[in-house]
């Protein structure tokens, strides 16, 4: 395999020794195999009665989770193609927030599809044709059968959000939850052009155990995880004016190394009172401007802290700039780089800010802005995992609400979307004909994998289910979908079941463009691993993914 023999029987290595090769079909064997392993792990997790996975680190550290990204994150896979599908989740889940798992088996289902259509002797190549115009097409079907829907309709978007929370630990709570998404949005979002921009960086989200996830709530402002510097400072102020300095309030040292002789003890003095008063000097540019809040991003000297106190200011040190820059935009105030230059234009508002304790800590709440571009949430819960598996669920909903402001179409969910793309991609692949329409034909059965999951995972009997549901969605329109808990075909726009176009688009986008780079592949040229010591470990891992056999 490493090595040819060239005239007169003499080796001519190519590959280094310890070089393991895959060719042709082999190849292509081994890396279904692994992306189809990968997706059999997630596909579990699907649809409102998914299941949800307990990750354990090499540390002993605990995710107990029923998100595809984050699932497919913790785990530490080997196998080259696998880690391909990890890449297919994490771009769904940064482009549109939501749809991780079906992204994963969707590729799954599309490799299986096509490993069918390789045993029957047809090319890769027709094959990657084929579903290259089954992904246009879909494209257009599903821009064909979206929804336009009023971007501001709040009704719509706490469905969309609570669409996305269904299925994961905090689904007992999406009503509360769907609000705060929503509610955050939408203070967030910026018109611009009559069309919505949503910066869902601006949104923060705080966690702090105790209480149950009903307590969690939206701030219209900003919450820091910091305390004041000082315990002679008021822990509230009312009608707050904020002063923001991104320097510290301390006496700058030299850039240069620099000795200062002093010869008598009033000249040791006349230093000190000199650092003294220009400590003070700065306090009393503060207190000149009317600030009664100051949030420095550096250090703030002891003595500047006890003018300050003894001004009566609230003051926060060392606040990280992402949060200067949220407490700016919530607040209205200017981030000054210099004490100096501060002036009461810069000073921003909140109605109230308090050092408040929560769960132990304290932590200072900045509230009451006037339209603020930057809110915060709080999650509250019982133990750390939950509050964690909250996060996750409440960062899908954001995502997906934005997704809905900014494009204003929707679609079905549970399964309805997939079948209808299935009947149409069916259609089509008769109409383009020759060995591409079997790929095309594979392509349309391959999103069934959807519907047939959410029956799956729901308990019920698949082949039934997929039957009734198709026939119904062929005589009653193209909503038809599962109900899960139901265990029958229903309209899903009536049962609140909804989804962002872009959601879709980018699963059908994403899983594809995986299955298809992994077909291309006839040929795989692993280096010998470097052994990590004491691991004992070569090549080995090429045909394991992570403790996963792939004695598929």
């Amino acid at each position: 395999m490493a090595q040819l023999v060239g005239q007169g029987g003499q080796p001519i290595v190519i590959l280094p020794e310890g070089t393991q090769r895959y060719i042709g079909r082999d190849a292509q064997r081994l890396n279904i195999l692994a992306a189809r392993i990968v997706a059999e792990t997630v596909r579990t997790t699907l649809g409102p009665k998914g299941m949800d996975k307990m990750l354990v680190d090499s540390l002993g550290d605990i995710v107990i989770t029923n998100d595809g990204a984050t699932i497919l994150d913790k785990i530490d896979l080997q196998h080259p193609a696998a880690k391909m599908m990890v890449e297919v989740a994490k771009t769904q889940d940064e482009e549109a927030g939501d749809g991780t798992t079906t992204a994963v088996v969707i590729a799954g289902e599309l490799l299986r599809k096509a490993e069918e259509l390789i045993d029957q002797n047809i090319h890769p190549s027709i094959i990657v044709k084929g579903y290259t115009l089954a992904v246009e097409k879909a494209q257009e079907i599903l821009e064909d059968i979206a929804i336009k829907v009023d971007p501001e309709d709040e009704e719509t978007l706490i469905k969309i959000a609570k669409t996305a929370i269904t299925g994961k630990s905090a689904e007992s709570h999406r009503e509360h939850l769907a609000k705060l998404a929503v509610e955050a949005v939408k203070q967030v979002a910026e018109k611009k052009d009559g069309k919505f921009e949503v910066d869902i960086d601006n949104i923060k989200i705080e966690k702090k155990e105790g209480e149950s996830v009903e307590e969690s709530q939206l701030i219209r402002g900003v919450v820091i995880d910091k305390e004041r510097v000082h315990p002679r400072m008021p822990k509230r102020v009312e009608n707050a004016k904020i002063a923001l300095i991104s320097d510290a309030l301390e006496i700058k040292k030299t850039e240069t190394d620099a000795k200062i002789n002093i010869t008598a003890p009033d000249q040791l003095y006349a230093f000190l009172e000199q650092e003294e008063k220009m400590i003070k000097d700065m306090v009393d540019q503060i207190v000149a401007t009317g600030a009664n809040v100051v949030f420095v991003q550096k250090g703030i000297d002891d003595l500047a802290q006890h003018y300050l106190a003894k001004a009566g200011i609230l003051a926060v040190r060392r606040v990280k700039k992402s949060d200067m820059e949220k407490l700016a935009k919530a607040t209205g105030a200017k981030i000054v780089t210099n004490v100096k230059d501060l002036t009461s234009e810069d000073l921003g508002y909140a109605e109230l800010v308090e050092e408040r304790k929560i769960a132990g800590e304290s932590m200072i709440f900045v509230e009451g802005c006037r339209n603020p571009k930057a809110v915060t949430i709080l999650i509250r819960g019982g133990t750390e995992h939950v509050i964690d598996e909250v996060e996750r669920a409440l960062e899908d909903a954001i995502k997906v609400v934005k997704d809905v402001m900014e494009d204003g179409a929707i679609l079905p969910g549970g399964g309805a979307t997939e079948i209808e793309l299935s009947i149409r991609l069916d259609e089509y692949g008769k109409q383009v004909g020759g060995k591409e329409a079997l790929a095309i034909e594979a392509f349309s059965e391959a999103l069934k994998i959807i519907p047939k999951t959410l029956a799956e995972n729901a308990g019920l009997d698949t082949i039934d289910m997929l039957v009734k549901v198709i026939s119904e969605h062929k005589t009653k329109g193209k909503a038809i979908g599962i109900d899960v808990f139901a265990g029958e075909p229903a309209d899903m726009f009536e049962r609140g079941v909804i989804e962002p176009i872009r959601v879709k688009k980018q699963a059908i986008k994403s899983a594809s463009e995986a299955a298809i780079m992994i077909l291309r592949i006839d040929d795989v040229i692993a280096a010998k691993r470097v052994k990590s010591e004491g691991s004992g470990q070569g090549m080995e891992g090429m045909g394991e993914m992570g403790g996963m056999n792939m004695m598929g």
